[in-house]
């Protein structure tokens, strides 16, 4: 049944007489003009833009046509955040905290219209879109409930006991950019703004382009709640030009995305002094351990490997069974992935949907015919599916996956995932740290302790027990980010809030100095001093 603006949703179809509008290739997904104008409208650009439209890999058809925001967009748009930024970081905690949860009521209530954005946007199927609203929602409640605790003046230890007050304070960076990717169009372009926001910054928001109008409607959603008009701006455009931008003009930089364009995102802010951090790629491992529950094993690693098609940066591309189980664990695990359903309906019930782009279908084929032509064994999936989507592919299990193979260490970003078989828990921790990235790994166990063990050894910035990712994700008052050339910096906890400011130290001496005073010399001073120190050691004071 097509769906109409008459019923309250954002996205409507435009062909009206379709019969079975999930297969017939002609169908297509829009927002509603009305709404689109909008959406439009929260974008800094000139009336004279160029525009782009944005096409849904569930169909093909278009979705939106929306503005391009240039370099001097950018620096306008810049601009104008400065000087809201003045004005919002002299509103209470309280203000900001009554905004945000306002914000997580508006995304609750509005969810069946962010579901279908991200939907038509991403190509992920509807629970895995859900992950998104509920992220997005524990993020404002989180930072919404803690940044005063967080950013608290904090009294410390002084020089000298009782004679030096010491307190460190913090104050908002000022102009944040945040430079947000495709593959969670809402979760990411919204929640690293959020502990931004709560700061006391403003915050510049260049969402990818294939995310932007779904970007657009969790901006319109904050505004809803109140924020004031100024403290989020968002352009769009390429990140060659829109992107960089924002790295090269604001005062702090958080950018979610590859691990070459890091790189030089990082180049860019290191030449102007300007902190930043950045979530980055992964080839991140499901480790199931001898001892393992089997069921629950299978149950999480697909899970693992094909949420949002495997387009998720903690998402699984090496599962890795100890040779004690791995005969039972492979077939059932192989079972369970032939037996996933695919579907491109906005509606729940399907397991994996589609990939975002013609260019992701071409990554996971390339990765899969490559594999295969160098003696890979494909245990299920391996083939495009354009009966169900243009650019669904069937998650794929690989055995026999060596270091020739191009999937043996690149990031394949797709539902593409090896099988290998260890021999102990030493052969799994080194097969899992074999790798440039450091990003998410999971561990299967029925004994706790030896998984935090396990755990321990890994070089990942999350490890998830009996879970593939989401313990360690929606933990919200846990740093989460990556190891090696998985990223810098953490979202997320104190830590996802404390980056965004600058901390500074001020100390008030009373009565005497840091020096030598009431006529002592510079010698019965340092006596002194040393004496002093001793005891202060004895005492156990830090």
């Amino acid at each position: 049944m097509a769906r109409g603006a008459a019923e309250g949703y954002l996205v409507v179809m435009t062909s009206e007489t379709i019969a079975d509008p999930e297969l017939d290739p002609t169908a297509t997904y829009a927002v509603d003009p009305g709404r689109a104008r909008r959406l439009a409208s929260r974008v800094v650009a000139s009336p004279t833009a160029e525009t782009f439209s944005r096409v849904s890999p569930l169909t093909g058809g278009p979705i939106a046509t929306l503005p391009l925001s240039t370099a001097d967009d950018v620096s306008r748009a810049v601009d104008a955040a400065r000087a809201a930024q003045v004005r919002w970081a002299a509103t209470s905690f309280d203000e900001r905290k009554r905004i945000l949860l306002r914000f997580h009521d508006l995304v609750l209530d509005r969810q069946v219209e962010l579901l279908d954005l991200v939907q038509i946007e991403s190509g992920k199927v509807r629970k895995h879109a859900f992950e998104e609203v509920l992220d997005t929602a524990l993020c404002a409640r989180y930072y919404a409930r803690t940044a005063e605790s967080h950013l608290r003046t904090t009294s410390v230890a002084g020089a000298y006991p009782l004679l030096t007050q010491t307190r460190v304070q913090h104050h908002p960076k000022g102009v944040v950019g945040v430079v947000s990717p495709w593959n969670y169009p809402l979760s990411l372009a919204i929640t690293d703004a959020l502990p931004a926001l709560m700061a006391g910054n403003a915050v510049v928001l260049r969402p990818d382009q294939q995310g932007s109008v779904t970007a657009l409607a969790g901006v319109d959603l904050l505004r809803e709640a109140g924020l004031p008009e100024g403290a989020l701006q968002v352009v769009l455009g390429r990140g060659s030009e829109a992107g960089q931008a924002v790295v090269d003009s604001t005062d702090y930089v958080c950018y979610t995305g590859s691990t070459p364009t890091g790189r030089s995102v990082a180049q860019s802010a290191a030449s102007r002094l300007v902190s930043f951090s950045m979530e980055l790629g992964g080839k991140n491992s499901v480790y199931i351990a001898a001892d393992a529950d089997v069921k629950k094993a299978v149950e999480g690693a697909v899970r693992a490997s094909f949420s949002s098609s495997g387009q998720l940066c903690i998402s699984t591309e090496r599962v890795i069974v100890h040779e004690a189980i791995a005969d039972e664990f492979i077939p059932r695990f192989v079972a369970a992935v032939d037996a996933m359903s695919l579907g491109t309906a906005l509606e729940y019930g399907y397991d994996m949907g589609s990939l975002v782009s013609e260019a992701q279908l071409q990554t996971v084929t390339e990765h899969v015919d490559d594999a295969r032509a160098k003696g890979a064994t494909v245990l299920a999936g391996g083939r495009h599916r354009p009966d169900i989507g243009p650019y669904v592919f069937e998650p794929t299990v690989l055995e026999g996956v060596t270091s020739a193979m191009t999937c043996r260490d690149e990031e394949t970003f797709g539902p593409l995932v090896a099988i290998y078989r260890v021999a102990d828990d030493d052969a799994a921790i080194a097969l899992v740290n074999d790798t440039e990235y450091g990003l998410n790994s999971s561990v299967w166990t029925k004994d706790v302790g030896r998984g935090r063990r396990i755990a321990a050894r890994i070089k990942t910035g999350t490890v998830n027990i009996n879970e593939c990712y989401a313990a360690t994700w929606a933990s919200m008052g846990a740093p989460m980010g990556g190891m090696k050339d998985s990223g810098m910096g953490r979202r997320h906890g104190a830590e996802g809030i404390l980056k965004y400011t600058e901390a500074q130290t001020v100390s008030a001496q009373h009565l005497l100095p840091i020096a030598p005073a009431l006529g002592m010399s510079d010698k019965a001073h340092a006596a002194v001093m040393t004496i002093g120190l001793r005891a202060m050691k004895i005492m156990g004071m830090k």
